[in-house]
């Protein structure tokens, strides 16, 4: 399996970015393994569903913002590496951060382990 590093981290922000909840649950259904899990410094999630509920309480503390990347993701073997800034569409960054994603052996999101560079105040 060829993993393409820029690819994945925007599609994994994009779950991130997701407004509609349905929409989101279907992103997650194509791009993360059933049993996926989530784990940073503030909160963590299980399967398809628990992440899909703690996304939406993430969104719900920061209305409005949203969730860039910044730099260049890099990868080898299963693993993506890539770092975030999240920040109101017209104003300076409140938080960021910095993901391991670990994929399955069908290119989905199985593992992610989130490093925090700032956390949001």
């Amino acid at each position: 399996m060829m993993i393409e590093p820029h690819s994945i981290a925007q599609a994994y922000l994009s779950v991130w970015n997701q407004s509609d909840d349905e929409r989101r649950v279907a992103l997650l259904a194509e791009g993360w393994s059933k049993g996926a899990t989530y784990v940073d410094p503030l909160m963590n999630g299980t399967g398809r569903d628990g992440i899909a509920a703690m996304i939406s309480a993430a969104r719900a503390q920061f209305p409005g913002h949203g969730f860039t990347l910044r730099g260049t993701p890099d990868g080898h073997g299963d693993y993506v590496r890539f770092a975030w800034d999240l920040a109101p569409a017209d104003g300076p960054r409140v938080a960021g951060g910095t993901d391991i994603v670990r994929l399955d052996g069908d290119g989905r999101i199985a593992e992610v382990v989130g490093f925090l560079d700032g956390a949001p105040a």
